[in-house]
């Protein structure tokens, strides 16, 4: 799915990074805690994943840079500070933001089919 059909499911608004809209994303992946991300992740070559969080420090950034998440949702009506978008800027990670609750975002991308980043899921 395309990030763009993404960002119109969710009623999500881009922070930064609009010119990647066109992403095509496979695989989600929800938590606020960065350990699971880096835990629980598989390794997939490409740009097809994103977070989705309500964690909004600059560690989500790095997290995500290691872990190969392309793009970051923030939930619960939840804003980066200007340091995160600034290093999500340089790792060209786009950032949006939705009003949503986590388990309303998840619900909604599931059944619209993106699959799940955890390795041991089936898909």
């Amino acid at each position: 799915m395309i990030l763009s059909k993404i960002q119109t499911l969710l009623n999500a608004e881009f922070i930064s990074g609009q010119d990647a809209n066109n992403l095509d994303i496979k695989f989600a992946k929800a938590s606020d805690l960065m350990s699971d991300v880096l835990a629980f992740s598989k390794p997939y070559s490409g740009r097809n994943t994103i977070l989705i969080t309500g964690l909004t420090n600059k560690q989500v950034v790095r997290t995500c840079e290691i872990a190969g998440v392309a793009v970051i949702i923030f939930v619960r009506g939840k804003y980066p500070t200007e340091e995160t978008v600034k290093l999500a800027e340089q790792c060209d990670i786009p950032l949006l933001a939705t009003k949503m609750k986590m388990f309303e975002a998840c619900g909604i991308l599931y059944t619209n089919g993106v699959h799940s980043a955890s390795p041991n899921d089936d898909e």
